[in-house]
């Protein structure tokens, strides 16, 4: 059996909201936890930075929007979210992992039709389950990168 160890967040990025999932202890399942409604970048990253604090987390994964079309010389969404990541790890010291984020959308909506969750609420969270819960499975699989966790004291 695997070990336990320090659980990995997630976050969705969005311009209006921020999505956030944590990892079990063993890196088999994830979980939504938060909606952070955006204000300013440094409000917005104390708030993340304490999710990361009370989780005890190893490392963060950001869902990368990889749907659109790369080299097109205009910038993309995917060119914000480098850029919003870069920033954040810069603010907070956490390390972090780009995670590809292509159909979490569709995927949190129907988990929020499972759950009951009415139309208006926000799915930034699940859509962060989501992203989680697929850069997990790659990983078990050995289809993803490690992500960059700090030794442990």
């Amino acid at each position: 059996m695997t070990p336990p160890k320090p659980p990995l967040l997630c976050l969705d990025h969005g311009l209006k909201r921020i999505g956030v999932a944590v990892s079990d202890r063993l890196w088999m399942t994830a979980r939504e936890i938060a909606v952070i409604k955006r204000t300013t970048r440094e409000e917005d990253f104390r708030k993340l930075r304490a999710l990361y604090d009370q989780h005890k987390a190893a490392a963060v994964v950001i869902g990368l929007p990889s749907h659109e079309l790369e080299g097109s010389g205009e910038h993309t969404q995917a060119d914000t979210v480098r850029l919003w990541a870069s920033r954040f790890a810069e603010a907070t010291a956490c390390p972090y992992v780009l995670w590809d984020e292509q159909m979490t959308s569709h995927d949190a909506k129907a988990i929020a039709t499972r759950l009951r969750r009415k139309t208006t609420e926000p799915i930034d969270d699940l859509a962060a389950r989501v992203i989680l819960q697929s850069y997990l499975d790659a990983l078990r699989d050995g289809l993803a990168p490690a992500p960059p966790v700090p030794p442990q004291d």
